[in-house]
């Protein structure tokens, strides 16, 4: 029973741990998804979900760190019947987040181990049933697994939970440590909205009932009568980029928007985007070389804008985006993203924005 508890508890501890730290990596990816959560459950359970909304930066940073440290815990046994306690009620939690997006098809992507990792809402699901069958073992047995007399595991904890609340602060106030995601630096955009190859169908028929897997199309007057049909190569016919758009009142911008050098300010809601942020920014502009075109991309209404722009003396044409695919591309209200014909060169959180001769530097 010891070596099946130990590697149960081995098991949990180390995809807990791998799930809070992707996670860590990027807080404000956590609360984005969170207030998905809250706005459907709002609109399907109780309104007062929404409540939750303005708080789920600190309730992501608290579920992350609680994620790395339940992990710690298990692993080096410390104060073994609470940690498992609390590991059940958070995988329950967890369990109950993603058979509701399963099964009800509401937030696709439950964000378990953040950009890194994707998983379909059933896989997120079955994950999580694989998770609270294990913990539930460790919730039963957890009386034969003893406390670790190790003198130094409560230094450790204390020490995994400061570290890893300050990884969070740090990633917030700058970028993610590491990007996961399809806008990181290095992708053309252009070619990431482009499939490597079209889609190519295998397809299942019934013939006097047989079943019949096929590459081709077979016509029912050959007596074939089609069951079902799935995509064959879907990581490669299916393009990295599905969603990228940028307009204004004249029409679609997203090819101009893809060509030359631009200098992206992204501030997805500019009313709320950082004062300090918004001056150093504009600092910034009045001394970009020439060949840089600054840009503002927002999902705010005109009347804000122009608002914004009048009182932060702001002088670049703004464009329209949506704001999930806007929030996707920098996490940071404003932020700075360095484009050259469609290819992201480098992004900067408001409390980085770089000198000019640096912009001029990437664009050799």
């Amino acid at each position: 029973m010891k070596i099946l508890t130990d590697i149960a508890r081995y098991l949990v501890g180390g995809l807990f741990i791998f799930s809070g730290l992707i996670k860590i990596n990027d807080p404000v990816g956590t609360a984005i998804k969170l207030e998905e959560y809250f706005a459907v459950f709002a609109g399907d359970i109780a309104p007062f979900f929404s409540i939750f909304e303005p708080y789920a930066l600190v309730i992501g940073i608290f579920l992350n760190v609680l994620e790395v440290v339940l992990g710690i815990a298990l692993i080096i046994k410390w104060r073994v019947k609470f940690t498992i306690t609390l590991l059940s009620i958070l995988i329950v939690f967890f369990t109950f987040l993603t058979f509701y997006s399963a099964y009800f098809n509401k937030v696709t992507d439950c964000g378990c181990f953040g950009d890194a990792i994707k998983l379909t809402p059933w896989e997120s699901f079955t994950k999580d049933v694989i998770l609270l069958v294990l913990i539930g073992f460790l919730l039963i047995f957890r009386n034969k697994i003893k406390d670790s007399t190790f003198a130094a595991k409560n230094i450790i904890i204390i020490c995994v939970t400061a570290l890893s609340v300050l990884l969070c602060i740090y990633a917030i106030r700058h970028l993610p440590f590491i990007d996961f995601r399809a806008y990181k630096v290095g992708v053309n955009i252009p070619e990431a909205m482009t499939a490597k190859e079209s889609p190519k169908f295998q397809y299942t028929f019934e013939k006097e009932g047989e079943t019949i897997k096929s590459y081709q199309y077979l016509t029912e007057k050959e007596g074939y009568k089609l069951v079902s049909h799935e995509i064959t190569n879907p990581d490669i016919s299916t393009p990295k980029i599905t969603d990228f758009a940028v307009w204004n009142e004249s029409g679609d911008k997203t090819k101009e928007m893809l060509s030359g050098k631009k200098l992206w300010i992204i501030a997805y809601n500019i009313e709320e985007a950082s004062t300090e942020g918004l001056i150093d920014i504009n600092s910034l502009i009045s001394r970009l070389p020439g060949d840089i075109t600054p840009i503002i991309l927002t999902s705010s209404s005109a009347e804000g804008v122009l608002k914004v722009k009048a009182e932060r003396g702001l002088t670049p044409d703004f464009y329209y985006g949506d704001a999930t695919v806007l929030k996707t591309i920098i996490r940071s209200n404003p932020g700075l993203v360095l484009v050259e014909d469609g290819t992201v060169l480098a992004k900067w959180h408001y409390n980085d924005v770089p000198d000019p001769s640096d912009l001029s530097e990437l664009l050799r």
